[in-house]
């Protein structure tokens, strides 16, 4: 049996992991001399609590070699082969880790997503189906191979302000954002994270046009599959997107999945994104 682990962004339900035996590799979140383990010591809850009353910036760090060494080790002599995925090698150094710490064991296979939380997650779900079905560790690489560049990953951040305290905009970006009263989209494109479109009104409105946006050509889309993706937005929200999608395209499934840590660290409570993948 291929043994399929990940990384923990992407975001994938414990529902889910456990149905189709995923393991996950803990990213780290840290704030001054803290460190805790994503989805292990600390929640998204936890960091909006460390950042709103406490007033404390966290920052995230990649799993290193010897967690996964420690995570193959395991899961190496009990199977035919280990099929690691990890986030963009452009936006952490968890792929070039894991990549180090596979090298000591010769059933081990790490993949680069070139994505991050459910966009790296639906290639995730794909390849421990791929390992439910049979297929060879080869194959099944071989699949990923073809899937990765016809993942659509995408959100909208409410405010910029956890962009800012963690350094990747600056204060007068944030500032203007808000009086504008500007939503982004960020749209992951070869592996890195691109601004888009920018939306302009109350969160919601702004996402409606944003499934509209994302969906408007059905024909380019491959309904088995997509994922609404995000930290604590509430119940009606996410069933006005759910709504929304509902009239563009009749997807299979459609999976609510909460952001984990990382992406909540970026992007604070208010994001939300829906995740498919184009026709090739």
């Amino acid at each position: 049996m291929i043994k399929i682990t990940a990384d923990s962004t992407c975001d994938l339900s414990p529902e889910i992991l456990a149905n189709l035996d995923i393991t996950l590799a803990p990213l780290y979140i840290q704030s001054g001399e803290q460190s805790w383990r994503d989805g292990v010591d600390i929640t998204p809850t936890d960091i909006f609590e460390l950042a709103e009353n406490k007033k404390q910036t966290c920052s995230t760090a990649a799993v290193n070699v010897y967690d996964y060494q420690q995570l193959f080790a395991k899961y190496s002599p009990q199977s035919e082969a280990v099929i690691h995925l990890a986030i963009s090698a452009n936006l952490s150094a968890c792929y070039q880790n894991a990549s180090l710490a596979a090298a000591d064991f010769s059933n081990v296979y790490v993949v680069d997503t070139r994505n991050l939380s459910t966009g790296s997650g639906y290639l995730v779900y794909d390849a421990a189906l791929a390992a439910q079905a049979g297929l060879g560790a080869e194959a099944i690489c071989e699949q990923l191979a073809a899937e990765i560049p016809l993942v659509d990953c995408s959100f909208v951040i409410d405010k910029l302000d956890y962009l800012h305290r963690g350094g990747r905009c600056s204060g007068l970006t944030a500032l203007s954002a808000q009086l504008l009263n500007i939503k982004p989209c960020i749209e992951v494109k070869n592996g890195e994270m691109l601004v888009g479109k920018k939306y302009l009104g109350k969160f919601e409105k702004c996402l409606v046009q944003y499934v509209k946006d994302r969906l408007s050509v059905p024909q380019t889309i491959d309904a088995k599959r997509c994922f609404i993706t995000h930290p604590v937005c509430s119940a009606e929200t996410v069933e006005q997107v759910r709504a929304t999608i509902a009239q563009y395209v009749d997807f299979d499934t459609v999976i609510e999945t909460q952001a984990g840590c990382t992406v909540s660290n970026h992007c604070g409570p208010k994001t939300l994104g829906i995740i498919f993948k184009r026709r090739g």
